[in-house]
């Protein structure tokens, strides 16, 4: 059977479903990975990725060793927890994976003053407009925005914020006013790539009224910056109103949207005590910044 060392590089081109993804991961170079991987699979006599200009793809057999592969990460984790003692300061890395609504506008300051206060920890944000494979460990744990319709995971509803049109002064300056939902068609909006909305929990534009939009993409952030240059109107979390200060809220006693946070985990992952003390200090990052943040709104 393959070494923990084997099975660490296994995981890595498993995730990254690339030689030189993986290489990255591990700091090694793509040909090292490629042959570490050729001889564990002659060592298993078993063909474990299926090779393609795509990228490398799981066997079935390689499905098989990747449940082994995991919990013996698992084992890893808790076995260094334990060497490293509960109650002390957190280390290691950490990787959270966001829609990138929260991974701009929340995360960054929520994560920088963790890590001030646990100097030996390493996180990092993957702002990705999907979702997460957890179950591949592609995110040690993922913030959503619907609970997860199937999949062995643990679900912790974090908090809900609330999300308003808006535009910036100067675009409101420069184009008819806006007194009811009906004013919209005289204006440009801008919003989601309809069909690139990887969640139902994303269609702000039917709920709001937006039948059409005039500028589109995939990216919260993309969305956010039309807005602020005066591009037209959006729908805009409130939590990200003060990255702008020249923004406005239109017509907000006829458009408010309700929506909620969701921290994602694998099970096994509740008996490592540095996830878990992580997880508690990201949840109440979170619940504190929204309300601080949406109070300025």
């Amino acid at each position: 059977m393959a070494d923990w060392d084997d099975l660490r590089v296994f995981l890595a081109v498993a995730r990254a479903e690339s030689l030189s993804g993986a290489g990255r991961v591990l700091k090694l170079d793509p040909a090292t990975v490629g042959r570490r991987i050729g001889k564990l699979e002659e060592a298993m006599a078993l063909r474990l990725f299926a090779r393609s200009p795509q990228g490398y793809t799981l066997t079935a057999e390689g499905q098989r060793l990747l449940a082994h592969a995991i919990r013996a990460e698992q084992a890893v984790a808790e076995a260094m927890d334990e060497a490293g003692g509960a109650g002390g300061g957190l280390t290691g890395q950490i990787r959270i994976g966001a829609p990138d609504g929260s991974a701009n506008y929340l995360l960054p300051q929520i994560v920088a003053a963790i890590c001030d206060d646990h100097p030996g920890l390493d996180v990092q944000i993957v702002a990705q407009p999907r979702v997460f494979n957890l179950s591949k460990r592609e995110a040690d744990m993922a913030i959503a925005v619907s609970r997860p319709a199937s999949g062995r995971l643990t679900v912790q509803k974090l908090t809900d914020y609330r999300l308003h049109l808006a535009a910036s002064r100067d675009y409101l300056d420069r184009h008819p006013p806006i007194a009811t939902l009906a004013d919209l068609k005289d204006h440009r909006t801008i919003g989601y790539i309809p069909d690139l909305i990887f969640d139902k929990e994303l269609d702000y534009q039917t709920e709001a009224g937006m039948e059409a939009v005039t500028l589109a993409s995939n990216s919260v952030s993309v969305q956010f910056n039309w807005v602020r240059n005066g591009a037209g109107i959006a729908v805009v979390h409130d939590f990200a109103m003060s990255a702008a200060p020249d923004l406005v809220k239109v017509l907000p006693d006829q458009v408010s949207l309700t929506r909620s946070f969701y921290l994602i985990r694998h099970p096994d992952d509740r008996r490592v005590d540095r996830l878990n003390r992580f997880a508690e200090l990201l949840a109440q990052g979170v619940r504190r910044e929204v309300a601080r943040l949406e109070a300025l709104a």
